[in-house]
């Protein structure tokens, strides 16, 4: 393996990264930097975050800039403020014995004649996001007449936020004859629309698809209900006392949304998303890094700029669009010889996006049940036992107080101690986990019952009443609840007819549920309740009133074929409208 000093950089740089603890340079920077010094071609780069990218393309560019210079000479281009940042304070660790070499961030979110003075009094390496960019270039304070370098990190990220015309713009404003280094983690069409129209002659490179962290790194998935995917990130949280997470969610709204729950049911969590100010931003990530927060709820936009490398889980609350964002996700843990765990939830119809995911980037995954309350309980408790088995002990502070303690408890024997602990530190937990339903989907069997396949976990049911006796999604569900006694019971699929109506029922529940609701009086209508089969035309109805009776000249029940006869004529009626009780 080649070490810093054989691929040719000057004694001075060499001194700042021994000092970092640098020792061996990462495949992209052993591929990038001798490629750098002494060419100067365009690099197309395909890296991803924790592959040493700044250092592969930053350590060449401190070595080539002229101190002596002040004016700009070289622009890298990145998609947040987080990153840009970051660059910037790598550059300066790698540049400190370089006393004349200015590097000057500008970014959104701060005060922008901050950074005009600090352009002024000469920059020669300027770390930029493109909107920031852009503004200071119109203005004229951001010159790059003498910029013979342009690095462009993240550049799936730029255009994934919409900077497309940015980049444009400040690489018409430079200068013709300059080298282009693109540094990208996924290399789609858009990136390669660049790669076309500035970076002609380019030479490409690239670093294991998967960082080297990855091979730490297990890949799960949980298959999980829509409507559950909150219970599953708070069971995975709960099943997993020390977890040190990151959460990624797709939209911002939903970012504040599971972070806002997870606080208020007293997880130590916060979001990370881009309405935040620069100030709320440090602050967060801050506290991540310190560890005062177990979980961070982002955006991956968000999260650029994040280095962290003690990671216990990365889940995935709703799987990317693109296949290497999952990766570029999952790399995030499993780092600096730790194990990592890399989480998706999933439901049915996502299942061939594992499958896809699995054959390009030759991943794979593990199916996981999610875990059941009794399981929660069982983890929980054993993690309370070590902290008291393994607490330090301050024999001074407490030894005052032991006697008044020993009085107190002498009356109970051991057994009975342990129990009293146990029930004073876990009874709010045992309560909230009490009875609570299984979040693992339904399963469908193989046996066919009825001409379809049979719902292991809910049991669907006909009740004898609808829209015209003014039954809404919300009061069969109250309807239901009211019945049981507790909202606990899982309600599948409801279909709200003219006369009738159809739901599903967790099995457990199901008979207690028709005999308790039998004969309730509803808007005046006595409510009959009953299971309902599946028909392999795709329709149900409940055939019990055929049974023991021939084929030819039997006497159909009126009432249900009637009920029988408005389903189908109902059926393309209710599919057009997408009746969103479906949905419920």
């Amino acid at each position: 393996m080649l070490s810093f000093e054989e691929i040719g950089l000057s004694e001075t740089i060499l001194k700042a990264i021994k000092e970092l603890d640098f020792i061996n340079p990462t495949p992209i920077q052993a591929k990038a930097i001798p490629l750098l010094l002494s060419s100067n071609q365009n690099l197309i780069a395909s890296a991803q975050t924790g592959t040493g990218k700044t250092g592969a393309f930053g350590l060449p560019l401190l070595q080539l800039t002229n101190p002596a210079d002040t004016h700009t000479q070289a622009l890298i281009l990145c998609p947040t403020r987080e990153l840009c940042l970051q660059i910037t304070k790598d550059l300066q660790q790698f540049a400190k014995y370089i006393p004349a070499l200015n590097t000057v961030a500008v970014y959104g979110g701060a005060n922008i004649y901050d950074q005009i003075k600090a352009l002024n009094k000469g920059a020669q390496i300027v770390v930029a996001t493109p909107g920031r960019a852009t503004d200071l270039i119109r203005r004229r304070y951001l010159i790059l007449d003498n910029v013979s370098r342009v690095v462009l990190d993240e550049a799936d990220e730029m255009l994934t936020m919409g900077f497309k015309d940015e980049l444009d713009f400040i690489l018409e404003a430079t200068p013709e004859e300059k080298q282009i280094l693109l540094f990208s983690a996924t290399m789609s069409k858009r990136i390669k629309s660049i790669t076309r129209a500035y970076m002609k002659d380019s030479v490409e490179i690239e670093a294991e698809r998967v960082n080297t962290a990855a091979k730490n790194v297990n890949h799960l998935y949980y298959l999980v209900n829509s409507r559950d995917r909150y219970e599953v990130i708070k069971r995975i949280a709960d099943m997993n006392p020390d977890i040190y997470a990151i959460v990624f969610c797709r939209t911002r709204r939903e970012t504040k949304e599971i972070a806002a729950q997870l606080m208020q049911d007293s997880y130590n969590a916060d979001a990370l998303h881009g309405d935040l100010s620069q100030s709320q931003r440090d602050e967060v990530m801050g506290k991540f890094r310190k560890k005062q927060l177990q979980i961070l709820v982002a955006t991956d936009v968000a999260s650029r700029g994040l280095d962290v490398t003690e990671l216990t889980h990365v889940i995935n609350y709703n799987l990317p669009d693109d296949t290497e964002v999952y990766v570029h996700r999952s790399g995030r843990t499993g780092r600096a010889g730790n194990h990592g765990i890399s989480i998706v939830l999933v439901t049915r119809r996502e299942l061939q996006r594992i499958r896809m995911i699995e054959r390009t980037s030759r991943l794979k995954f593990t199916k996981t049940l999610v875990p059941t309350g009794e399981e929660v309980c069982s983890k929980q408790l054993l993690a309370l036992v070590d902290r008291v088995q393994n607490v330090e002990i301050n024999e001074e502070q407490i030894e005052p107080f032991l006697e008044s303690v020993y009085d107190k408890l002498e009356g109970l024997d051991r057994k009975e101690l342990i129990r009293h602990f146990v029930s004073a530190e876990f009874n709010r937990f045992l309560e909230y986990y009490k009875g609570a339903r299984d979040l693992n989907p339904a399963v469908l069997s193989k046996k066919r019952e009825g001409g379809g396949y049979r719902n292991q976990r809910f049991v669907r049911l006909h009740i004898n009443v609808g829209s015209n006796n003014g039954l809404t999604l919300h009061r069969l569900i109250g309807l239901v609840n009211d019945a049981l006694g507790s909202s606990r019971a899982a309600i599948g699929k409801i279909e709200i007819m003219r006369n009738f109506s159809f739901f599903e029922i967790e099995y457990d529940v199901h008979q207690d549920l028709i005999g308790k609701l039998k004969g309730q009086i509803f808007e005046g209508v006595s409510l009959m309740v009953e299971t309902s089969q599946y028909k392999s035309n795709g329709y149900r109805t409940n055939r019990r009133s055929f049974r023991g009776q021939s084929t030819r000249g039997r006497r159909m029940d009126r009432s249900r074929y009637d009920r029988d006869r408005e389903y189908k004529r109902g059926r393309s009626e209710r599919e057009k409208r997408h009746d969103k009780s479906r949905f419920a």
